[in-house]
């Protein structure tokens, strides 16, 4: 739009001659400003020639266009040079790097990269030509060396996907038909998948809480499987011991993640005299003030909620994973007992245990773990033998559906209630006991010493 006659726009010009504020129509050119910074040195007595106008960001003032039609504004800065200088195009290589750092979607790729990974390794297993398992497996197997090199951007969230893609590759290239050999094989895939992450973590310049999750996760699975291949026990033993050490796992998880010494807390020096630990006769330390750092405190959060997110994940992974093995593979009435009921308790247990954790991931996360397994059950009880004793299963989980809801109903509180925590607290103990008495059932232990004394 034109601009009314008699408008004038205050305007900086920066140059060789110092900094000169004048104010000009907008109807004048960059030649006028020019010509009048030129002349108004010249009166200082600055032998300034007529110079070129261009804005702040270095673009160029067209000498045909009025300052109101090429965007200037009052209070705009210009700047007054010999020469012009263009401001670079940045290429798409150069702006992607000097992006800022995204970790939530970085972990989001991270993880659908490393899903894709272990259905491409599923699919290589189960093809039937020996050329596509070996090009699969070397894919899978060089992605996994690249990702935990500690190059680039997302390097820890690269690190914490290699080693699904190493676990997708060891299953793929050890894969054989077979239910016996199936611990072997999971066991196999463990282990390679910990040496990726131990490989991974000797790289990284600091501690990463995801390999230690990776590695403990890798050889408790790898010990628990291996176990019973060179002991010759059933398959079901290693699928019985990984269901019950999930559920313990979401118990002792967060007391190994929040280990705070005392002197990153409190200061027993400076405790009152009233204290019982300042009363010691046998502390000598010496009198001073302990501050303790907030980027401290904050590493010390993001490392704890790291290392309850990989432990939620991991046990996510193991039950549904070995819920509906464990339930395939008990074929003996009493043993299919004892692994229903077991899967029962442990989904419960863990859906208690998710209401004590204040992280949302990891809570959100031990729910699905408890929900997998509880759906899984569901699924054999449909579609697995003695199917005809579902609608008894179904009355009585409804029944006591009714009874929790009309519960929380009349407490209009939940679990927030000191009464109902209680309550939940001996629900997830009575869970747990029941779940490792079922253990012993499930895994044929007590069918075992029932045959020999019979």
């Amino acid at each position: 739009m034109p601009s009314p006659a008699g408008a004038t726009i205050a305007v900086s010009v920066h140059g060789p001659a110092g900094v000169l504020d004048l104010v000009v129509p907008t109807g004048a050119t960059s030649v006028d400003v020019a010509r009048e910074y030129a002349k108004q040195a010249a009166d200082v007595g600055e032998a300034v020639a007529i110079p070129l106008l261009q804005t702040a960001l270095g673009e160029r003032l067209s000498a045909a266009v009025p300052l109101g039609e090429a965007g200037i504004q009052a209070g705009d800065v210009l700047v007054a040079t010999s020469g012009v200088h263009r401001p670079r195009k940045q290429t798409l290589r150069e702006a992607a790097k000097n992006a800022p750092e995204s970790p939530a979607l970085a972990s989001m790729i991270a993880t659908v990269a490393a899903l894709v990974a272990v259905l491409a390794g599923w699919y290589a297993a189960r093809a039937g030509e020996d050329t596509v398992r070996t090009v699969a497996v070397g894919v899978l197997l060089a992605c996994a060396l690249v990702g935990v090199l500690p190059v680039g951007r997302h390097a820890r969230q690269r690190a914490a996907a290699a080693p699904a893609f190493a676990a997708a590759a060891a299953f793929a290239a050890v894969y054989e038909p077979g239910a016996h050999l199936l611990p072997a094989i999971l066991g196999s895939a463990a282990i390679a998948a910990a040496v990726v992450a131990g490989i991974g973590r000797a790289l990284s310049p600091g501690a990463d809480e995801v390999s230690t999750v990776w590695i403990v996760s890798g050889l408790t699975v790898f010990t628990c499987c291996a176990l019973t291949a060179l002991l010759g026990w059933d398959a079901r033993v290693s699928w019985t011991l990984l269901v019950f050490l999930s559920m313990m796992a979401a118990r002792f998880a967060p007391s190994l993640a929040v280990d705070v010494p005392d002197e990153a807390l409190l200061d027993l020096d400076r405790l009152a005299v009233t204290a019982w630990s300042a009363r010691d006769s046998h502390r000598r330390g010496r009198r001073g003030r302990i501050v303790v750092a907030a980027d401290a405190m904050e590493r010390l959060v993001h490392r704890a909620s790291r290392l309850v997110t990989g432990a939620a994940v991991a046990i996510l992974v193991t039950v549904v994973v070995a819920s509906p093995l464990l339930l395939h593979a008990a074929r003996i009435d009493l043993d299919r007992i004892g692994a229903r009921c077991l899967v029962l308790f442990a989904g419960c247990s863990l859906l208690l245990a998710a209401r004590s954790y204040r992280h949302a991931a990891a809570r959100a996360l031990l729910r699905l773990a408890g929900l997998g397994a509880l759906t899984a059950l569901a699924v054999h009880l449909v579609a697995g033998p003695g199917a005809g004793h579902l609608d008894t299963f179904f009355y009585a989980v409804v029944g006591l559906g009714v009874v929790a809801l009309g519960a929380a109903v009349a407490t209009g509180r939940g679990w927030r209630s000191v009464w109902w925590a209680r309550r939940a607290e001996v629900a997830e103990s009575m869970c747990g006991s029941f779940a490792f008495a079922s253990a012993v059932v499930a895994a044929g232990l007590f069918r075992r010493l029932w045959e020999l004394t019979s």
